[in-house]
């Protein structure tokens, strides 16, 4: 992920002693920070910007592989409306009844 190459890292007592202000200052100013313990990445901290921009990608992935697999599966084959109704013992006529 381009973030964690590519954000200034940060240990947890240095995030400590920049305090919340300044850790969020830079990340308005578009940093991201990557937070770590002990050398291991443990948060980050970007934009609110950043995170809708990333939390759209992760959505449009999504759509992007069910549609990949709807394409990749799809046998042409289709049931109709009525074919479901029949397997269940309705028909269009027997739910347009008034319910008693």
């Amino acid at each position: 992920m381009d973030l964690l190459r590519h954000g200034h890292e940060i240990s947890v007592t240095d995030a400590t002693r920049r305090g919340v202000a300044g850790i969020v200052h830079d990340a308005e100013q578009g940093t991201e920070l990557i937070v770590t313990r002990r050398r291991e990445p443990v948060a980050a901290v970007v934009a609110y910007e950043r995170l809708t921009e990333l939390e759209q990608a992760e959505a449009d992935l999504r759509d992007l592989a069910l549609v990949l697999t709807r394409a990749a599966t799809d046998s042409g084959r289709r049931t109709s409306l009525d074919d479901v109704l029949a397997a269940f013992g309705y028909s269009r006529a027997t739910l347009e009844l008034p319910e008693d």
